[in-house]
């Protein structure tokens, strides 16, 4: 039985060749940087849609220049179709349950210094990655 034989393929389209589908069943398996944090956020409502752009805008203090830029932006995204040249069959993606905005409920009065703010939330920056100087921001 060949490597192939063995693994749980799922639909392809035609014209994808036995290396690919096997490079893509080696790069499968749990993400390695895939992890999650135990800090209480505060969320928009799931879905996208004009109100959820304007109260993201608004969560940044953005200029009018700037809620329009995206409203547009927004507008021109509902016209496009997603592509398909991939060769692959996967599930339609829901943007409509997806959340579009999130934010630590420790953030809300900001804290004034490093010591304010939640270990929990420096432990998320510590492991993104994220320099100290950037989570004084």
């Amino acid at each position: 039985m060949t490597a192939l034989e063995e693994i749980d393929v799922p639909e392809v389209r035609e014209g994808v060749d036995r290396e690919t589908i096997e490079t893509v069943h080696a790069m499968s398996g749990k993400y390695k940087y895939g992890w999650d944090t135990e800090i209480e956020m505060d969320f928009a409502p799931k879905g996208l849609n004009e109100d959820i752009v304007r109260l993201i805008s608004a969560k940044n203090g953005e200029p009018e220049w700037m809620l329009e830029w995206r409203l547009t932006a927004y507008r021109r995204w509902l016209q496009m179709q997603e592509p398909r040249w991939a060769m692959l069959n996967y599930p339609d993606i829901d943007y409509q349950d997806i959340y579009y905005y999130a934010s630590p409920k420790s953030m809300e009065g900001k804290p004034k210094s490093l010591d304010e703010v939640d270990p929990k939330l420096l432990a998320t920056y510590a492991k993104l990655g994220i320099p100290l100087k950037e989570q004084m921001l």
